[in-house]
């Protein structure tokens, strides 16, 4: 898969180098984690409202970390898309990012959700959330039983819980945010607890925890939503029975709030067409890119006043969100993966 991708990238850099020279700023070198046919839509719309054409990599987030690390100065990307507060994190601290001072992405995007600025402006902003939330089965587990996250290590839990590997980005984010409100002795406390009841290892991605979660393999798991209302929303037949079989909890309602993440970006820091890049960025917190993460991919815009125009997405209702920034759940990942290392959450 690694190869695969690989080429990929490597394709799509030929074809930035043979494309036909035109204005500075007139086009955006974009690369990008985002895998979802919906964006685009989003992509076509940019390009019709401001003359700047996109090229575009995509590759898997630590793949387009890699590429950036050998290119160095050399490299002609714009803009930097990645999915989840690690990524992002990472990426700021290895220097790919360059900060911007814009007071439309201040004024749009909150400020626990885009890196801190140090008076130069933010390295990264978040451009749509998604919550990670307990699904159980309705026939096993009872909802009052799993209403936050330490729930999960209750013994009354005991072989009822599924996770995806502790070591991917999604449960790193979880887990540094847990060792950012509890501490790193009682997070670590927390995570034995959950691996003592799992119900089988880690294994799979958030959509095969759900379908576990609906055939009884487990009675309890975690995902992201996007991926909840995807089968909410699916023409077949076997999600919507799935969904059907299994309920939804926002964690934490009583105290902390409901964990979130972020699909978010910057600008390169060596990027060629800066003022494209910055142009695009606004535009991603604008009215109707926001839309289109909602009504695509399933995602939480971060500006209120976008319409979301998806019912599904709607239907889960409001919730409190956890306000710790994004910022710090990405630098915890580091605390996360000692945590999980010394729990055996692999």
């Amino acid at each position: 898969m690694k190869s695969m991708i690989a080429g990929v990238a490597v394709v799509a850099g030929a074809l930035f180098a043979a494309a036909p020279a035109i204005s500075q700023d007139k086009e955006l070198n974009l690369y990008s984690a985002r895998h979802y046919q919906t964006d685009e839509a989003l992509y076509a719309d940019f390009t019709r409202t401001t003359g700047i054409r996109i090229n575009r990599i995509e590759a898997g987030d630590e793949a387009i970390l890699e590429r950036l690390r050998n290119e160095g100065a050399n490299s002609p990307a714009d803009v930097i898309l990645l999915v989840d507060a690690a990524r992002l994190w990472k990426a700021e601290v290895e220097g790919l990012f360059q900060p911007v001072k814009s007071a439309v992405l201040q004024e749009r995007v909150p400020a626990f959700l885009r890196s801190k600025d140090d008076g130069k402006g933010s390295q990264w902003f978040g451009f749509s959330t998604r919550a990670r939330v307990i699904v159980y089965n309705k026939k096993a587990i009872r909802p009052e039983n799993v209403r936050n996250y330490q729930d999960l290590a209750s013994p009354a839990l005991k072989g009822q819980v599924c996770t995806r590997s502790g070591a991917h980005p999604y449960m790193l984010s979880l887990i540094g945010a847990v060792s950012e409100h509890l501490g790193e002795a009682e997070a670590e406390k927390w995570a034995r607890g959950v691996v003592a009841n799992f119900a089988r290892s880690p294994r799979g991605g958030d959509t095969d925890q759900i379908r576990a979660v609906a055939t009884g393999e487990c009675g309890v798991a975690l995902t992201n939503t996007y991926y909840f209302v995807r089968m909410m929303r699916s023409d077949k037949p076997a999600d919507r029975e799935a969904v059907d079989k299994v309920g939804i909890v926002m964690p934490n309602q009583s105290g902390w709030g409901t964990h979130v993440n972020v699909s978010g970006g910057g600008v390169a820091r060596h990027a060629p067409n800066r003022a494209a890049a910055v142009k695009f960025l606004e535009y991603l917190a604008g009215d109707s890119a926001q839309a289109y993460f909602a009504g695509g991919n399933n995602e939480w815009p971060v500006v209120k006043s976008a319409a979301a125009k998806n019912p599904e997405l709607d239907s889960l209702g409001e919730f409190k969100v956890d306000q710790l920034p994004i910022g710090s759940i990405g630098r915890s990942q580091v605390t996360a993966a000692k945590i999980i290392d010394r729990a055996g959450w692999r």
